[in-house]
C-alpha cells in the first residue's frame, strides 16, 4: 500500500495515543538516532493554521484544526535548536517543516490516520517519513508518498534520503537484564 491509497473518509487526529510499546519504541528511536548533524524533537506541534496547510489537511482527508504532532521529528542541527527564553519567545507551534517525521502506531490509532499524516508531511515538504509498527517490529521508510521500504527487527534500517542507518534490534529486541 502506498500513501496515496488511503481511505476516502476524513480521519480525525486522536489526542490520547500512547501505550507501553509506543513509549518504549519512541524512546529507543530517540536514543538511537544520530545527534551529530540532526536535532531530534518529540511531540513537536507543526503549525497547520495557514490556508496552504489547511488545504493540505483537506486534500489528505485529515480533520485537524491547528496542528499535526509527529511522534519524532528531525531537523538539521543548524536549522533548529534550543530557543533561549532570554533571547526569544518559545514556539507553541512550529512552521518549519522537519526533514523526517516519524509516527509510531499505538493501539488507539488506525493505519489510515498514520498514512494520511505521512502524506500531509510530504505535502508540506518533509524529505522522509517513517511508519513504525511496534507489534510487527516493522519500520517502513517512505522516501516519497509512493515509495517505501520495509525493515524488520533483525534488519539494519537504511534511510537513503537522509543517510541514516539504525540497527533495529536496538529498537525492538527485548533486553536481557540480569540482576546482580
Amino acid at each position: 500500500m502506498t500513501l496515496l491509497e488511503i481511505e476516502e473518509n476524513p480521519v480525525e487526529e486522536d489526542i490520547d495515543m500512547g501505550s507501553a510499546n509506543h513509549a518504549l519504541v519512541q524512546t529507543r528511536l530517540i536514543r538511537t538516532l544520530p545527534e551529530d548533524k540532526f536535532t531530534i524533537a518529540t511531540e513537536l506541534s507543526l503549525d497547520m493554521s495557514s490556508p496552504e496547510r489547511q488545504n493540505i489537511l483537506a486534500n489528505c482527508k485529515i480533520s485537524a484544526k491547528h496542528e499535526l504532532k509527529p511522534d519524532i521529528v528531525l531537523y538539521y542541527a543548524q536549522d533548529f535548536d534550543y530557543i533561549d527564553p532570554a533571547e526569544d519567545v518559545d514556539m507553541v507551534r512550529v512552521e518549519k517543516v522537519p526533514l523526517l517525521c516519524i509516527e509510531v502506531v499505538s493501539p488507539s490509532q488506525t493505519s489510515g490516520l498514520i498514512l494520511a499524516k505521512l502524506r500531509a508531511y510530504f505535502a508540506m515538504g518533509a524529505k522522509s517519513c517513517w511508519y513504525v509498527e511496534p507489534n510487527l517490529k516493522l519500520v517502513k521508510v517512505f522516501s516519497s508518498p509512493k515509495q517505501s521500504e520495509p525493515f524488520f527487527e533483525k534488519d539494519e534500517l537504511i534511510d537513503r534520503v537522509l543517510d541514516i542507518r539504525l540497527p533495529l534490534n536496538k529498537i525492538f529486541a527485548k533486553r536481557n537484564l540480569s540482576l546482580n
